[in-house]
């Protein structure tokens, strides 16, 4: 099917729209450092929790960088984000949480650390042609 001028105005309009979120996203994420960073200058001590936080905004911005470069998004980077959440999550909260949850956050970690293996396995064993 061949695109006409509706469709062609359609795709420019929505790239720019999601150009302008990703500029959304990567302006919040480096305010969300700041913030960070200050909360961390303020308390005079670095925690485990700042730490993971500050790896997940990392993590965040090299998902942006990454498909700003290549027009392409891995699905590791969210499944990496994913993986930090949970473990700064169940880092803060240990006090709080039940065996049986924290052995529910272990195992979620250890499938997305599954899951992570099976997609680079799959790319390696299956790249990707030029036309994908």
């Amino acid at each position: 099917m061949k695109p006409n001028k509706f469709s062609k105005l359609t795709q420019q309009s929505l790239t720019l729209v999601g150009q302008v979120v990703l500029i959304v996203i990567a302006v919040s994420t480096i305010f969300a450092v700041l913030h960070e960073i200050l909360h961390i200058w303020e308390a005079g001590a670095i925690a485990v929790g700042d730490l993971l936080m500050l790896f997940l905004y990392l993590e965040v911005i090299s998902m942006l960088n990454h498909y700003l470069g290549s027009g392409n998004l891995p699905v590791r980077y969210p499944l990496y984000i994913g993986i930090i959440a949970l473990a700064r999550f169940l880092v803060l909260d240990i006090q709080e949480i039940d065996a049986l949850k924290m052995f529910a956050l272990s195992g979620s970690i250890l499938l997305i650390a599954i899951a992570i293996l099976i997609v680079r396995y799959g790319h390696v064993r299956f790249p990707y042609n030029e036309d994908n």
